[in-house]
């Protein structure tokens, strides 16, 4: 087991200083270079500040007084309320999780990244497994690893070597242009959002790759003009959408396929203040299902995605994990399945 002496020999400073630093002790100062250098240690050695989480870490903790039955949530707090996407996942772990005697924590990515609250986060609040939407760094992802079971959600977690429950998006966007093109639609624009910190990064999208996997099997001419990065902001797809019919009228994509229905949503209503059709002049494909994709003005054809499905299952799987029941991080896929309505029926000959 990693100590304070071990910390301290590694950096090369004080015992006294290295416990001031993971203390957060303001009353005397430590310069910034030797504080990076001695959280650097903390994740590579492994060091976990309490008994309790050594327990865990050792394995040997029994379902006894000292289980705390609590699990951790990592996710954007404005996303999770407001999202319908992410709500929807939110809401599957939480029942299950209640009914199961657990508790759920909320925890915020900041709160992880700020290394100062790191061991408090983790550690101090008995934090027994920890569910992760929200991108957090690697070496963050590697040091918690060491200490109590992760399982991610979404696509920032696909290639990490932890357990993931996710659905295959290019799979799903393939299915749609697949679906499109039997329709008879040549000329098909693709509306979504990037990855990584700014969102700009739309090529290695998974949703993304399968528009593109999907277009050039049917042998389909890629216009970049019609590729949208709205980096996941709703009036970003409004805002693009209307440019773009201002732009050319007569050189539109006969169809959009939407990364989400809320980027669809959004576009739909550019095209009709334009005094356009849907789905005449611009058919429209959306992924999620959320509840309000069948109310909209017509009704948006989508991706249902088991959302309230990959919630409750990831917070079995975490439930299991924290139990020792499952020890391997499995990778689960859940099924997706197309759902057409009015924004996409009419064929094109």
């Amino acid at each position: 087991m990693v100590r304070l002496k071990d910390i301290a020999e590694y950096v090369g400073v004080s015992i006294s200083t290295v416990s001031r630093v993971i203390q957060n002790d303001q009353t005397r100062n430590v310069n910034q270079e030797t504080k990076n250098k001695i959280w650097q240690a903390v994740k590579e050695l492994g060091y976990v500040p309490n008994q309790h989480a050594r327990n865990l870490v050792n394995n040997k903790q029994e379902k006894t007084n000292t289980r705390t039955m609590k699990i951790g949530w990592v996710a954007n707090p404005t996303q999770a309320e407001t999202n319908p996407y992410f709500a929807t996942i939110y809401r599957g772990i939480r029942d299950t999780l209640t009914v199961n005697d657990y508790t759920l924590i909320s925890i915020t990515k900041d709160e992880l990244e700020n290394e100062a609250l790191l061991l408090e986060t983790i550690h101090d609040l008995g934090i027994e497994g920890l569910l992760l939407i929200d991108k957090i760094d690697d070496s963050l992802i590697q040091y918690i690893q060491k200490t109590i079971p992760l399982v991610g959600l979404d696509f920032f977690y696909t290639d990490k070597n932890i357990a993931v429950i996710d659905y295959d998006r290019e799979a799903a966007m393939k299915a749609v242009v697949q679906q499109l093109v039997s329709q008879g639609h040549r000329d098909i624009g693709f509306i979504g959002g990037g990855i990584n910190g700014d969102y700009q990064d739309l090529h290695n999208e998974f949703r993304y790759k399968g528009f593109v996997a999907a277009m050039k099997e049917a042998g389909l001419e890629l216009h970049p003009e019609w590729i949208i990065n709205t980096k996941w902001k709703m009036e970003n797809s409004y805002e693009a959408m209307n440019q773009l019919i201002q732009r050319n009228t007569a050189n539109l994509p006969t169809a959009m396929v939407c990364a989400s229905d809320l980027m669809a949503l959004a576009a739909m209503r550019a095209v009709i203040e334009n005094k356009l059709n849907i789905p005449k002049d611009v058919a429209f494909f959306g992924v999620d299902n959320i509840e309000m994709s069948k109310y909209s003005s017509p009704p948006l054809s989508t991706v249902e995605i088991p959302k309230y499905e990959m919630g409750r299952m990831a917070a079995k799987t975490i439930m299991e994990m924290v139990e020792g029941k499952i020890t391997l991080p499995i990778k689960m896929s859940l099924p997706f399945e197309l759902v057409i309505r009015d924004s996409s029926l009419i064929k094109r000959t």
